[in-house]
C-alpha cells in the first residue's frame, strides 16, 4: 500500500520503519526543514521494546538505549535524601533510558533520507480521505498516519479534537554535560508541589526533570537559575545535576481533555500524542505511541487498501475499525492513571503532602513492579 505519514517524531517513524519492513511505500512529511529534534530523554519499558521486536528492529534500538536504571536501586525520596519507597535493582528489569535525539536519529537512519518530504506543511482531509494537501500539492495515498504530536492539526482537522487540559505544573528537564556520579540510585525526589527525577544515560551523562506547581504560560528569564532556586537545599547530587547542564528545557505540562473514543476516520489514524497524550509520571506516553505503531502495521499486515474511496469491510476498513477499539481499551485507563500519579506527585497541602510520604513509605517496593506489570507487556493482536 501507499501510505503518508504527518511528523516525523518518534511515533511516526517507528510506524515507517514497521511499514516499509511489511513491503509498503511510505513518505513521511516534516513541516521543518531538517531532520532535527529536541528533548532530552526518553523512558522506553518493555512494551515498547515487544514492540519493537515486532517490527524488527528491537537490536538497532536496544543499541542507543542504557539498561542501567535497571540495575541499581530507584524509588521516591523525600528533599533531604530519606526514602520513601525503595524498589530493588531488577523490580522493574525492563527499564531503559535513551537520549531522544539519539533514538531519532537512529530511526532516521532505519527509515532512509529519500522517504521524507522536509519543509512540507501537511494537511490531511476533513473527510479522513486518505489525501495529503501540501500547499498546492494533494498526494494520493491508501492510506494516511497523523502522528503530529500533543497539538495535531489533523485530529482538529477530522473533527476528533476534545482539546487539552492543563495538568497543574510545569517541567524542566536537561541533561547534564559531562557524567555524574549519583551514588547508583535513581529515581525521583517528592517535595511539596515539586518533584525532581534523576536518571542514567548510557555514556555516564544523567537525565533529569524537575517540576513545579505553577499556573501556565510562566517563563523565566534564566531557567537554570530558577530551577537551582526551586530545589536549593535538596539532597545531593540534584545541585551538581543542574548546575553540570548547560541547556534546560521548560515546558508545560498538558494531556488529552478527555479520551477519544476512536483514533481514525476513514482511511486517516492517528497515533501517539496525537490521539492520547497522557501526563508523563507512568513513562508510558512513547511506549503507547510505539505500540500504536505496531499494532496498526500488525492489522493491516495481508490486508489490501480496496477502494479507499469507498468501503473495503474484509480489508483495510475492518483493520482500522480494530485498531481503534484495541488501542482505545488500552489507552484509556493509562490516561486516567497518568493522571492520578500525577496528581498525587504534586500534593502540595501539608496534609496531602504528608498524607501522600506516609502511603509511600507503607508500600513495599516490590508491589510497583507487580501493578505495573501488565503494562510493560505488549502482544500484537493478530
Amino acid at each position: 500500500m501507499r501510505i503518508g505519514i504527518v511528523g516525523s517524531g518518534i511515533v511516526g517513524l517507528t510506524a515507517a520503519a514497521g511499514l516499509l519492513r511489511d513491503g509498503h511505500e511510505v513518505t513521511v512529511f516534516e513541516r521543518s526543514d531538517t531532520l532535527t529534534t529536541t528533548g532530552a530523554s526518553l523512558s522506553l519499558f518493555g512494551n515498547a521494546f515487544d514492540a519493537f521486536e515486532f517490527l524488527g528492529i528491537r537490536d538497532e534500538v536496544a543499541d542507543v538505549c542504557s539498561d542501567q536504571a535497571a540495575k541499581m536501586p530507584a524509588g521516591q525520596r523525600n528533599p533531604a535524601g530519606k526514602w520513601l519507597m525503595k524498589i530493588r535493582p531488577g523490580t522493574v528489569p525492563s527499564i531503559r533510558t535513551v537520549y531522544r535525539v539519539a533514538l531519532h536519529e537512529r530511526l532516521v537512519e532505519l527509515v532512509g533520507a529519500d522517504k521524507f518530504r522536509l519543509g512540507a506543511q501537511a494537511e490531511v482531509d476533513p473527510s479522513g480521505a486518505p489525501r495529503i494537501t501540501v500547499g498546492s500539492e494533494t498526494h494520493e495515498f491508501d492510506l494516511v498516519i497523523a502522528a503530529d504530536g500533543i497539538g495535531s492539526r489533523a485530529r482538529s482537522a477530522l473533527g476528533l479534537d476534545p482539546g487539552l487540559r492543563y495538568a497543574g505544573y510545569t517541567a524542566w528537564r536537561g541533561i547534564t554535560d559531562t557524567p555524574v556520579d549519583f551514588g547508583g540510585q535513581s529515581g525521583e525526589t517528592w517535595g511539596r508541589g515539586k518533584i525532581i527525577g534523576i536518571f542514567p544515560l548510557r555514556n555516564g551523562q544523567v537525565y533529569w526533570y524537575g517540576t513545579e506547581n505553577t499556573p501556565a504560560g510562566g517563563y523565566n528569564h534564566d531557567e537554570k537559575q530558577y530551577v537551582l532556586g526551586a530545589f536549593a537545599g535538596w539532597h545531593d547530587p540534584i545541585r551538581h545535576c543542574i548546575e553540570n547542564t548547560s541547556n534546560v528545557l521548560r515546558h508545560d505540562v498538558y494531556d488529552i481533555a478527555n479520551p477519544l473514543r476512536r483514533f481514525h476516520k476513514h482511511r486517516t489514524v492517528l497515533m501517539g500524542d496525537a490521539a492520547h497524550a497522557m501526563m508523563p509520571n507512568l513513562g508510558q506516553g512513547a511506549c503507547q505511541g510505539i505500540e500504536d505503531a505496531a499494532t496498526l502495521v500488525a492489522l493491516i499486515r495481508g490486508t489490501t487498501a480496496g477502494d479507499p474511496e469507498g468501503s473495503d469491510s474484509s480489508g483495510l476498513d475492518a483493520a482500522l475499525n480494530r485498531y481503534s477499539k484495541v488501542r482505545f481499551r488500552r489507552v484509556t485507563p493509562l490516561i486516567y492513571l497518568s493522571r492520578y500519579a500525577g496528581n498525587t506527585a504534586q500534593a502540595e497541602g501539608p496534609i496531602t503532602s504528608r498524607l501522600r510520604d506516609l502511603v509511600m513509605r507503607l508500600t513495599p517496593g516490590k508491589m510497583v513492579g507487580i501493578l505495573s506489570s501488565p503494562y510493560h507487556r505488549w502482544a500484537s493482536p493478530k
